[in-house]
């Protein structure tokens, strides 16, 4: 008897319908599998045969044959066990099928039939609601992630035994309630510890930058000794930015159950991501990649912050390849099979020393490293590189006064409702953009960083007094036009903040402040 049981791929974020058709005839007892399965795949046939003794039923006794289609698509993962057993017990007539149409099946087994979490639930709900399917089955771990997504019936599998009882009518379907509202206020565990504001002695400057950064999502470099306190001011942006909506917990969400990351008992990422891989990590793991692509660490970096420390000790072919998605906030990735893209909307942190030995340009400690050596290793990051970046900081070193300074400052939830506040203006005045000139979905930028030249033109008009002083400092600072737009759009971002509707001069000369000035050598 013939039997088919619907699954699902994913092909970087999206999913695709995978047909698992089960034949089981005469000759003698066997078990094919073909459809070009991996090594997991393939290992599913002893997974499946223990799991349908253990539970209780038939494992056929003749030549089964499992197909997988479409046949030219590599299949990988363990994701196939619960439909190929579906498929065999409805082949050898243990199953009604009826609950089966217009459903999707996903699942490990157990050797003792439980069914055990997979990546990647997420996408495939949301593929199997946009393809009109009426409902999904998935293990009972990944059922709240599943729920997530509206507009389908999510069953909670949590033993092969139970779900065949279930679908042959014995007992009732474990059906899981949409809880989207609840799982959009769920916590989410910090993978790296955040600093407040308030414990930040002295760095007024940078902290005023780190504010113009979160209010407009520009990216940021910060240069100075050690000892200063980059990495901790870098820590404490996380705090200042803004709440993610729900479309953007969701897409972050997507890309982190692709990737298998989402903490146990957590469905929905809630806060921005804060990635920050050390310089020896490879050209794969930051942009991403393998023989079938994952999201390296600028897509788990969307709608967050990547931050890099010690920035020219990065392998420099990995800095080259930030340039594209800095600038197209996506990445695309290509193989002999075909290319697939990922979504890369981050905010850039990076610190760095200026020089080897790290006190350059230090007031109190002498440096030690040769004027050749401290220009080779500024050069470390190139000119196109350091043109993507809006702002540009001198960290200096605090002195005693301030440290002992037994009074806090001001904290991070103060200067979060600012960036807010400056967040609304952007919204509104982008919503309000958008419906005067028909704009079509997508375009709309969701800050100030992502204002195309287009945009930038509408929203960013100086007056007599800023054109003079912006055709100076053009001259002057020998700005490509690049940097010319992006110091216009931290104009932009410096006037919300201060409320105002338009551009003053002093907001364009704050702007100009944080354009990168390098020592001469």
């Amino acid at each position: 008897m013939l039997a088919k049981v619907l699954s699902c791929a994913v092909i970087g974020l999206e999913g695709t319908v995978v047909e698992v058709e089960v034949d089981s005839g005469r000759g003698l007892a066997s078990f094919t599998l073909v459809g070009l399965p991996d090594a997991a795949v393939k290992e599913s046939a002893e997974r499946v045969r223990a799991a349908i003794r253990n539970s209780g039923l038939h494992f056929p006794s003749n030549r089964v044959t499992v197909n997988l289609a479409p046949a030219d698509l590599k299949k990988m993962g363990p994701a196939y066990d619960l439909p190929i057993a579906l498929g065999m017990l409805a082949a050898s007539e243990q199953l009604l099928t009826g609950a089966l149409q217009d459903a999707l099946v996903v699942g490990e087994l157990a050797l003792d039939g439980s069914v055990r979490h997979v990546r990647g639930i997420l996408p495939m709900t949301a593929f199997a609601r946009e393809r009109g399917f009426k409902r999904i089955f998935v293990p009972l771990a990944d059922a709240a992630e599943a729920a997530l997504i509206p507009g389908i019936e999510v069953v909670a599998v949590q033993s092969l035994a139970e779900l065949v009882s279930a679908l042959n009518g014995l007992t009732a379907m474990p059906v899981m309630a949409p809880d989207a509202a609840g799982g959009f206020h769920a916590p989410l565990l910090p993978t790296i510890p955040l600093t407040d504001f308030k414990e930040i002695k002295g760095q007024e400057v940078a902290k005023r930058a780190l504010e113009v950064a979160a209010a407009g999502g520009h990216n940021v470099l910060m240069s100075g000794s050690p000892g200063s306190g980059k990495t901790m001011l870098a820590r404490a942006l996380p705090g200042i930015l803004p709440d993610m909506t729900l479309e953007e917990a969701l897409d972050v969400t997507r890309i982190y159950s692709v990737a298998d990351m989402l903490p146990p008992g957590i469905p929905m990422v809630t806060t921005r991501p804060f990635r920050a891989p050390h310089h020896t990590i490879s050209h794969a793991g930051l942009i991403g990649g393998g023989k079938m692509p994952r999201p390296g660490e600028v897509s788990l970096a969307h709608r967050g912050v990547l931050f890099l420390d010690e920035l020219p000790e990065f392998d420099t072919r990995s800095l080259e390849v930030l340039r594209q998605p800095m600038e197209d906030k996506l990445v695309t990735i290509s193989r002999a099979s075909g290319s697939l893209t990922f979504p890369a909307s981050f905010q850039l942190v990076a610190a760095m020393n200026p020089c080897r030995c790290g006190w350059y340009g230090d007031p109190v400690k002498p440096c030690t490293c040769s004027p050749a050596s401290i220009s080779q290793y500024q050069k470390r990051i190139s000119g196109p590189l350091l043109d993507r970046i809006d702002i540009h900081l001198e960290v200096s070193r605090v002195d005693y006064e301030k440290l002992s300074d037994a009074r806090a400052g001001e904290s991070s939830e103060v200067i979060r409702r600012r960036v807010q506040a400056a967040r609304d203006r952007q919204a509104a005045r982008f919503a309000v953009h958008a419906c005067a000139e028909a704009a079509e979905p997508g375009r709309v930028p969701t800050c100030n960083a992502d204002m195309t030249v287009a945009d930038v033109r509408v929203h960013c008009q100086l007056d007599d007094a800023g054109r003079s002083l912006m055709k100076a400092a053009m001259n002057q600072l020998q700005m490509s036009a690049r940097a010319f737009h992006r110091v216009l759009k931290l104009a932009r971002t410096i006037a919300d903040l201060a409320g105002s509707e338009r551009i003053a001069t002093v907001h364009l000369a704050e702007a100009l402040q944080y354009r990168p000035r390098r020592p001469e050598i």
